[in-house]
């Protein structure tokens, strides 16, 4: 969906938040999005992480077994 997304169509959005949010609280709303999508996939990685240690233990413990 956001392939779709042309030039002309992120500059009105751009413009549309500029006139929103004013020049002063949107280089902090930026940096507020930034460190969200950050800690998002930091948390996801964790995960995958967790998961992946935990199929690795499981297929130790079951290659053990036999």
């Amino acid at each position: 969906m956001l392939s779709k997304i042309g030039t002309t169509e992120l500059l009105v959005i751009l413009g549309i938040a500029l006139l929103i949010f004013g020049p002063t609280k949107l280089p902090k709303l930026g940096k507020s999005i930034g460190k969200t999508i950050s800690g998002f996939k930091k948390g996801l990685k964790d995960e995958v992480d967790q998961i992946d240690t935990e199929v690795s233990e499981k297929a130790a413990s079951k290659a053990e077994k036999d």
